[in-house]
């Protein structure tokens, strides 16, 4: 398995496929992930289109066309594909630069409501190192978007770094924080498992709006008042917010590279992410594009790792 400092681009190795069925759709879908070429980066290819052919649509910030429900990406006129943000976590979370993904229905298909289905998949295909150096996104200057008192910011930092809190009246969730520097194995280990979550009065109401047609306790931890409604419980104390942090990581990698720099939000969620990525890139100043010599994966008490070396003239798309 990759690592996130290591100097190569990295894809999978063999296809594999999942299915299951979309959160808010309630349909079911299937997906297929499998190599692509380097420089490719993360490639969804909406199939089974009636009266169309297939769409291709990067997966980067520009492609983003809706936030409220979840992360969605898509074409204007042409298709949408909803819900990409655990799968783009687990790639993201893993190291994982180049992948093409076949869809054949308008969702990601929300397995367990977590990103693991999505983990165990990618280590069935297993990956490979590629002949192109990795590129990351160093952030030179801090970006911050404010929504009331809610708030997100990208800073300077010399890793890819999280620093999520939320703050919740119900009391089951309260104020939580999670804060890592996100290597591969802390991201499969402390935030992958970390499922969605919702008040059963709130997915009543989007029931009656046609949206979380396919939630269930199968798929998300129900709260109601002050008790959570699955047998099971939750898998950390703070599993709310990490669940959060999984969000932020998969909307992160809308950058379309991996980044060094500390995310910080508060009181966030899908629409914060987008707009702080958005603001960063927009704002060329506060971003280069460097490349890295490899270098062993590093923990918080361990700075070394490899240099970083800046590509001029950069491209983002």
């Amino acid at each position: 398995m990759p690592d996130y400092y290591n100097g190569s681009q990295t894809t999978l190795a063999e296809t594999v496929m999942l299915s299951g069925i979309g959160v808010h759709c309630g349909e079911p879908v299937s997906i297929t992930m499998g190599p692509a070429d380097a420089n490719t980066g993360i490639v969804f290819v909406r199939t089974n289109i009636p009266n169309s052919d297939d769409v291709e649509i990067n997966a980067t910030w520009k492609s983003v066309s809706a936030t409220e429900l979840c992360t969605v990406i898509g074409l204007p006129g042409k298709t949408n594909v909803a819900t990409i943000e655990h799968l783009l976590a687990a790639l993201f979370g893993l190291g994982i630069d180049n992948v093409i993904v076949e869809i054949d229905g308008p969702e990601v298909p929300v397995l367990d409501g977590s990103a693991s289905g999505f983990v165990a998949a990618i280590d069935n295909a297993g990956t490979v190192r590629q002949d192109a150096r990795r590129r990351y996104l160093r952030v030179r200057e801090p970006v911050r978007v404010e929504f009331g008192d809610a708030y997100g910011e990208l800073l300077p930092h010399d890793r890819f770094s999280i620093d999520v809190t939320i703050d919740f009246e119900t009391p089951t969730i309260g104020r939580q924080r999670f804060a890592a520097d996100m290597v591969p194995s802390k991201f499969r280990n402390e935030l992958s498992r970390a499922r969605t979550f919702g008040r059963v009065e709130d997915v009543e109401k989007l029931w009656a709006m046609g949206y979380a047609l396919g939630s269930s306790l199968e798929n998300s931890v129900a709260l109601s008042g002050d008790k959570i409604l699955n047998p099971e419980g939750v898998r950390w104390p703070d599993e709310f917010v990490r669940h959060k942090a999984l969000d932020a990581v998969g909307d992160l990698a809308l950058a379309g590279y991996p980044i060094l720099g500390l995310y910080r939000s508060y009181k966030g969620g899908h629409k914060m992410n987008y707009h702080v990525v958005r603001a960063l890139l927009e704002n060329t100043d506060a971003w280069e594009i460097v490349v890295m010599e490899p270098a062993r994966e590093v923990g918080r008490a361990d700075i070394g790792g490899g240099i970083a070396s800046p590509v001029y003239s950069p491209e983002i798309s």
